[in-house]
């Protein structure tokens, strides 16, 4: 299997995986770099796989199945480009060769889905494949459009459980702003200082960040981290209400609502 990630927009990537011989996309916003990769690569598009409903996932669907007469597969509860095959969490589509488990994961839009396949050797290496759309972004996680953060952080939990190994395939460019914010969180961070210098050496080779990993988001993304002291402390001098936090369970969405809504103000 080949994994390549195309851009598309200002800051998009739409997933395209192949064997050689069909290839399958993921949230393909636009169809023109689809169309240019299948021709390059002289393949045809056998599955498009959707995340969630927001234009920049689905814009390209309908002239992508008009053309290639691929099959369709989006969430079971949100507004998609018919005809599709809905699904949610407990099915499985098989593509390549390889089954992909379906995970529900709202608090992005009401009825987010993510594609995980625990085995797939993709570019040589045996390793688990995620295509989370926007829940999960290397340093960061989708703004709440729809859902709650304890909606969030379930689904975070649920993607942050799976093997460390697990190529993790967003589909925004997002990481330097992210690792900004990150590092305001955990300045002290040593991990995290390195991957940024790494990220900032690959995107100043015009390359991209993408795709991240469980095990390396686990030591850098304050989304996955929210019940780390070092995170924890960072909320409460955001918000010093915090501190008085009666419950675990409360506070450990309280925490991650902090972080959440810092992120969505800063600069």
């Amino acid at each position: 299997m080949t994994l390549i990630p195309l851009p598309a927009f200002t800051d998009n990537y739409v997933w395209l995986l192949h064997n050689g011989t069909h290839a399958v996309v993921v949230d393909p916003g636009d169809a023109q770099p689809v169309f240019e990769a299948l021709e390059l690569l002289k393949l045809p598009l056998a599955a498009i796989l959707v995340t969630h409903h927001h234009a920049d996932h689905v814009g390209g669907i309908d002239l992508l199945r008009e053309a290639t007469g691929a099959a369709v597969y989006g969430p079971a509860t949100e507004k998609m480009p018919e005809p599709l095959q809905r699904l949610k969490e407990g099915d499985a589509v098989d593509v390549l060769g390889l089954r992909f488990a379906v995970m529900d994961v709202p608090g992005h839009t009401a009825g987010h889905i993510a594609y995980y396949c625990d085995g797939a050797d993709v570019d040589g290496t045996q390793q688990p494949l995620l295509f989370c759309g926007d829940t999960l972004f290397s340093g960061g996680c989708g703004r709440l459009f729809e859902g709650t953060p304890a909606q969030m952080l379930v689904s975070l939990d649920k993607l942050a459980a799976l093997p460390a190994t697990t190529q993790v395939c967003c589909t925004h460019e997002y990481t330097l702003s992210n690792l900004r914010f990150a590092l305001a969180v955990e300045p002290d961070n040593l991990e995290l200082q390195r991957y940024n210098a790494q990220c900032v050496a690959l995107r100043n080779n015009n390359q991209p960040t993408l795709p991240s990993s469980i095990a390396q988001e686990l030591c850098i993304n304050p989304f996955l981290r929210t019940r780390q002291h070092s995170v924890m402390e960072a909320a409460d001098r955001f918000d010093a209400a915090l501190a008085s936090s009666t419950s675990d369970s409360s506070r450990e969405i309280a925490v991650f609502a902090a972080i959440r809504t810092w992120k969505n103000q800063f600069k």
